[in-house]
């Protein structure tokens, strides 16, 4: 498939017959895309696939070079704008865009760009309003944020191993809690062997490059400039209010990570928005033993809804 810079665009065509629907996949930038595609027996890419979703996920890789003067405008107007021709000149059939975490605030801004083309969105514990829960937290990472501008002027991007710290202090028991939790499994089991896995995967993350880095941590959590209607993508507000296709939010009621009430923010703000509130973490709704049955098919019954839907009004 696609590639451009550090980023491809990994094809999971559909394993039935005829393909129901197509979905460009939008995981986070700080973090690997393989947690969508974990293993070949824990795999939402591929459980889609094997119900006739036609799945594309953008891995973005390793900043290079290239990247590391990019924006969120140069990833979301450049990049996955280009990611999204790629889907629809390959697709027979309409597309959908489904953005996990901070993936999803992509997700909602090529969205936004593309409505014209865009069957629905699904965003998948995406936060929106940084202050809904904890203003001060948030303030405090973006002020702890900047002790790090040396780095990112240096190196321009900021490493992995201080994103890691920074996102630990808003839940420092979070790592605590979960090898208590893998003390108590059977080391032979299949969830000992997933959270392996997870943890692998956790620890292989993603620097993140010095505009990004600023816009997030210093605008997205400091101001809370999404939630304002600050945050703008080639010169224009990211505005959900204004994205009139079907849309589906997952927001993880354990969630430690992006807490509910700021991704119901972004559910309330979209107009035609079903809500689902799995018990799940923000993790446990790609990795966790109950994800088929309380994220993953709610996912597919809606796009099957959602793709007839579409068909009828064609």
């Amino acid at each position: 498939m696609a590639e451009a810079g550090s980023t491809r665009l990994l094809h999971f065509p559909a394993a039935t017959s005829e393909a129901i629907t197509s979905v460009l996949v939008v995981p986070s930038l700080v973090n690997q895309s393989y947690v969508l595609d974990l293993s070949e027996e824990s795999s939402f890419m591929r459980w889609l696939a094997a119900r006739g979703v036609e799945g594309y996920l953008v891995d973005w890789g390793r900043p290079g070079d290239l990247e590391r003067g990019f924006d969120l405008t140069d990833y979301v107007a450049g990049r996955l704008d280009d990611l999204f021709e790629s889907v629809r000149a390959a697709s027979d059939n309409p597309v959908f865009v489904l953005g996990y975490c901070m993936g999803g605030d992509l997700a909602l801004a090529i969205a936004l760009r593309r409505q014209a083309d865009v069957a629905g969105l699904a965003v998948l514990a995406t936060p929106w309003d940084f202050h809904a829960e904890d203003e001060a937290s948030a303030r405090g990472l973006a002020v702890t944020a900047q002790c790090f501008e040396g780095q990112l002027t240096a190196f321009g991007e900021l490493p992995t191993d201080i994103l890691q710290l920074l996102f630990c202090m808003l839940d420092p028991l979070l790592g605590y809690r979960k090898f208590q939790s893998f003390a108590r499994m059977d080391p032979s089991s299949a969830r000992a062997v997933d959270f392996v896995a997870l943890e692998d995967w956790l620890n292989d993350g993603v620097p993140l490059v010095a505009a990004v880095a600023r816009e997030c941590l210093g605008g997205w959590y400091g101001e809370n400039d999404p939630a304002r209607g600050a945050w703008h993508i080639d010169g224009k507000a990211v505005d959900p209010t204004e994205f009139r296709k079907p849309s589906i939010a997952m927001i993880p009621a354990r969630d430690r990570i992006v807490p509910p009430t700021s991704a119901q923010a972004l559910a309330t703000a979209l107009p035609n928005c079903e809500v689902h509130t799995p018990q799940t973490g923000h993790i446990g709704m790609m990795a966790g033993h109950n994800a088929e049955s309380s994220v993953w098919q709610p996912l597919e019954t809606w796009f099957r809804k959602t793709v007839g839907n579409v068909k009828f009004c064609q």
